[in-house]
């Protein structure tokens, strides 16, 4: 059974900056694509940041310039550096990696963590 397992939340200052790890455990290939999400109380889900196997990362507009995403090459292993935050960036973050399964795609989740910024 796949786990993805988080770390790295906590709660910082307005301006200041988190790093939040995410690592696969189990029997499992190379993810397609691996990346985070958020959801702040009362929203919805929303996506922050993702990486592609051998392509370039995209990130929602809301945190383009302040938030960089990494993959370990070769492994399941993602990185979100997180700064200049905001007190609009308190939400679960979660752990998104994407499975290939033909012909679709299966999505593995984190359990998520908390991040709190304070004004």
């Amino acid at each position: 059974q796949v786990q993805l397992v988080e770390s790295g939340g906590g709660s910082v200052q307005a301006g200041g900056s988190l790093r939040l790890s995410c690592t696969a455990s189990g029997s499992v290939g190379l993810f397609a694509a691996m990346g985070w999400y958020r959801q702040a109380p009362g929203e919805q889900r929303e996506l922050v940041a993702r990486i592609f196997a051998g392509d370039s990362p995209n990130y929602s507009d809301s945190v383009k310039g302040r938030f960089t995403v990494t993959r370990v090459n070769g492994q399941n292993t993602v990185y979100l550096q997180m700064n200049r935050l905001k007190p609009e960036d308190t939400a679960v973050y979660y752990c998104n990696a994407v499975e290939l399964r033909r012909p679709g795609a299966f999505d593995h989740w984190g359990q998520g963590t908390q991040v709190t910024v304070s004004s």
